[in-house]
């Protein structure tokens, strides 16, 4: 219909022929005819000039008029065929304030927003210049290109010691006796371009001088034009030492640029161009083309040749260990106030090693006005707080592209697809993990922007006011985004579809309920106070339809009950069906899913989202009723008999999920026919009772939630029992953090399916347990009778948490996804710097009001 309708509207542009026809008639001499005075019409020649004026006039008018009507009136017909799943939310974009434009947008534009390779450069631009490193790195005297984060490399180590951010960033990584210090930095000055210039040191030397492949090393920088702009060599051979000028060319964006390489150290540069329309396979292309030269000479270099107007440039670099180069990237070239001489000068050398150092001053300067933590923690947990905070902002990334959003069976659409694309999106979001996550999740980033937001509340704002700007007509946004070829080539084919009825927690929250209460307590400056409100009056609309997504498509069939939809009532593969949506993926439900469950963590979630927007509307003065509604919410949400009704067991003093549930579940190896009719062992899940309507016994994160949200009063015997049950040893104390799972649970450490090991299940994760330690903060503040015991117990449990994870980071050099409950020892993806950042936090004992 789409393309019927650009159709019918070149059709009605046809009248533009008859404005040239007329025009033509106006410029030709006209057939006269004479008078009796021998004087042609001329009362009819201007009545022809006339009519002729005239019908341009209204011919030019109607094109506008019918223009008009095209753009608007077929707009709501495509509307009407595009489906609500892919129809974005009619507002404003948040992105579109003006504290987003102008120098805030320039000073992000450049960063090391590829998160997933070891270090990764482009602009926040859909179609950018992208920049990158490889090496060869050598295991087991074999060769192995290193660029992409995986943990099949065994590195060492790798991350950012400090990263601020925005214009400066300095890394390690060990592989295997050799060491890479890369440092980042911008820079904007005179005569650079749009978002100015940047540049990379590499600082590699190795441990290992008796391995003779250890002694030289083999860079490989790259830069690659998403456009498919050809980029310009500087020459058919490189030699630095007569012209420092790797590479130039042009954009729209940045002008023209050029590409630099300088060093003191004697240092061989070839290279190879590529013209491709892809990049995340260029791994590929370096080995094959290093390959055929091994195979046809036996050099393990690029053949210094190119495709014909290549868009992707690498350089080798190959020297003796230890060597330093300094790649510097200038913009706006050709300008008469370009300053190449100048600026080169100072983004390499001796200017370069002032300018770095003095960065990494001031983000030690900043650290410690921000977290204050010389006089809480040790020396060695304060490495380990800046490695939190730099590799979380190091982390940050730049995506786009389009999700693909699953699709029911009978969808009525015309396509045979199993899914549907979103609209093309752009994302900039920190990750949970440069290896194993590099890409945006929901409820993952409600967690980071806790501890963003202590360092830089105007990243923080422009990260949350890019997931918002993703949600659909309905208030529904994607909780996994995997945009654009890089970040879909990192994701199994299973897990890239989301499903429109499946929510995730509404983390943001988290954040927005810490800057009302900061704005309450005039915690920011003036302008980051108007920056805060002018957000939150841009977003009010898209919150508040969040809310409603929430507070309708995941209700239970009881006033103030909430259920995690898409969990599977058919599975015969799965002990206990898991919940994904609800982040804690296999964490223990009703054994049988169905429309009679309660979700106690889902209840919660909805209580602090309730209470946000009640605290939101109350700022921004809304008058319509909306107060009073969230007041309402929260209050009933709040009720503590009413939840004591729904969730408590008395007899344990402890709060569970409700639904249709047996223990009497048991996964049992059975024989099945596969292909070809060939008998296999499966595992089967198999039900030994019936299953009736109960409270869910077990024991566990989820158990705390109410906990969590100090719904609790301080006085209660409640809180005593959940005091209990966080410092038993039988339950969920360790001397490494809380299990996310009480030992005396049946599912306790036990596996979901066959090739599912146990995940929420045992194991210490960091971002509940940093929930957890805030809760016990606040009863060790408020008066009651349980006060010195809460007291005690946060004291032991934040000492546990910060010595077991500073351990695992000294021992291993990284922090882990979550810690194994019984020595402690990190387990899962590494790097994770994403919600275990939080242990920089606790260390700092920074929880929010």
């Amino acid at each position: 219909m789409r393309g019927n309708g650009r159709r019918s509207a070149r059709s009605r542009i046809k009248s533009s022929t008859d404005v040239d026809e007329l025009d033509r008639r106006r410029h030709s001499k006209p057939d006269r005819k004479f008078g009796k005075n021998g004087i042609g019409d001329q009362s009819f020649i201007r009545i022809l000039n006339f009519n002729a004026k005239a019908l341009l006039g209204l011919v030019v008018f109607s094109f506008f008029i019918i223009l008009f009507l095209i753009l608007h009136l077929m707009k709501p017909v495509e509307d009407a065929q595009r489906p609500r799943v892919v129809t974005p939310f009619p507002a404003p974009k948040i992105m579109d304030l003006p504290q987003f434009q102008g120098e805030h947008k320039e000073s992000l534009y450049w960063g090391t927003y590829r998160p997933q390779v070891y270090l990764g450069i482009r602009a926040r631009k859909p179609q950018s210049l992208v920049a990158g490193l490889m090496w060869i790195g050598v295991k087991d005297g074999r060769y192995f290109v290193r660029h992409v984060c995986q943990d099949s490399d065994e590195l060492s180590t790798y991350g950012w010691t400090h990263h601020n951010g925005r214009d400066f960033g300095h890394q390690v990584l060990i592989d295997h006796g050799m060491t890479l210090a890369t440092s980042f930095l911008k820079s904007k000055e005179d005569g650079s371009g749009y978002g100015g210039d940047w540049t990379v040191r590499i600082d590699v030397k190795s441990e290992k001088w008796s391995e003779e492949m250890l002694k030289s090393a083999h860079l490989f920088f790259y830069l690659a034009d998403e456009e498919g702009n050809a980029l310009s060599l500087s020459g058919d051979v490189l030699d630095i030492r007569e012209n420092s000028l790797l590479a130039y060319g042009s954009r729209m964006d940045v002008g023209g640029w050029q590409l630099h390489l300088e060093s003191v150290d004697d240092l061989e540069v070839h290279y190879s161009g590529f013209k491709t329309p892809h990049i995340h396979n260029l791994s590929d292309l370096v080995q094959e083309s290093l390959g055929e030269e091994v195979r046809k000479f036996g050099r393990l270099q690029l053949p210094d040749a190119s495709d014909n107007s290549p868009n992707i440039l690498v350089f080798q670099i190959s020297a003796r260990i230890p060597f330093k180069i300094d790649i510097p990237f200038l913009s706006g070239i050709g300008l008469k106030s370009s300053r190449v001489e100048e600026r080169l000068k100072s983004l390499t050398g001796t200017s370069l090693t002032r300018e770095l150092i003095e960065k990494q001053k001031e983000f030690d300067n900043k650290f410690e006005i921000c977290f204050n933590l010389t006089s809480k923690v040790d020396s060695e947990s304060l490495v380990v707080g800046k490695a939190a905070l730099g590799n979380m902002l190091g982390g940050i990334g730049y995506f786009y592209g389009q999700s693909k959003i699953s699709l029911p069976k009978n969808n009525g659409l015309k396509s045979h697809d199993n899914f549907i694309s979103y609209w093309p999106a752009e994302l900039y979001t920190a990750v949970p993990s440069r290896s194993f996550f590099p890409r945006g999740f929901l409820w993952d980033e409600g967690f980071h922007q806790l501890l963003i937001w202590h360092w830089d509340i105007h990243i923080c704002l422009d990260i949350i006011g890019h997931w918002l700007d993703l949600m659909n007509i309905d208030g529904w946004i994607p909780r996994e985004q995997i945009l654009g070829a890089e970040a879909l080539s990192k994701v199994p084919e299973e897990f890239v579809l989301q499903h429109p009825t499946n929510g995730n927690p509404p983390t943001l929250f988290l954040v927005l309920h810490d800057l009302v209460s900061g704005l309450k307590r005039n915690k920011f400056s003036v302008v980051e106070s108007n920056d805060i409100s002018s957000f939150l009056e841009r977003g009010f609309v898209r919150l508040e339809a969040w809310f409603q997504w929430f507070n309708t498509t995941q209700s239970g069939n009881e006033m103030g009950s909430y259920f995690w939809h898409g969990r599977d009532n058919t599975t015969t593969r799965e002990l206990n069906p898991k919940a994904l949506s609800s982040g804690l993926d296999d964490y223990p439900r009703a054994s049988h899913p169905s429309g009679e469950e309660r979700h106690l963590d889902l209840r919660c979630w909805m209580l602090l989202a309730a209470e946000c927007m009640h605290s939101i509307t109350e700022l921004l003065q809304k008058e319509n009723g909306l107060e009073k509604e969230y007041g309402l919410t929260a209050k009933l949400l709040s009720d503590f008999d009413i939840l004591n009704q729904m969730h408590l067991d008395n007899a344990y003093g402890a709060y569970f999920d409700f639904g249709n549930h047996t223990e009497k579940v048991r996964l049992s190896w059975k024989e099945v026919r596969a292909g070809n009719n060939y008998p296999t062992r499966e595992l089967v899940r198999e039900t030994l009772e019936k299953p009736k309507l109960m409270l869910v016994p077990h024991i566990g994160y989820v158990s705390l939630f109410p906990f969590m949200e100090k719904i609790i009063p301080p006085e209660s015997w409640i809180l005593e029992k959940q005091l209990d049950l966080i410092s038993n040893r039988s339950t969920l104390w360790t001397d490494y953090g809380l299990r996310s799972l009480s030992k005396t649970s049946s599912i306790f450490m036990k596996r979901n399916t066959e090739h599912d090991p146990p995940y929420w299940r045992g194991p210490i994760w960091i971002n509940l347990n940093y929930r957890i330690l805030s809760a016990l903060h606040h009863y060790s503040q408020v008066d009651g009778p349980y006060r010195d015991k809460s007291r005690i117990i946060y004291n032991d449990l934040r000492r546990n948490l910060i010595r077991n994870v500073v351990r695992n980071y000294q021992q291993s050099g990284y922090l882990w996804e979550q810690y194994e409950q019984k020595k402690g020892k990190g387990k899962g993806a590494r790097p994770f710097t994403g919600w275990t950042s939080l242990v920089l936090l606790i260390m700092a004992e920074t929880y929010g009001e």
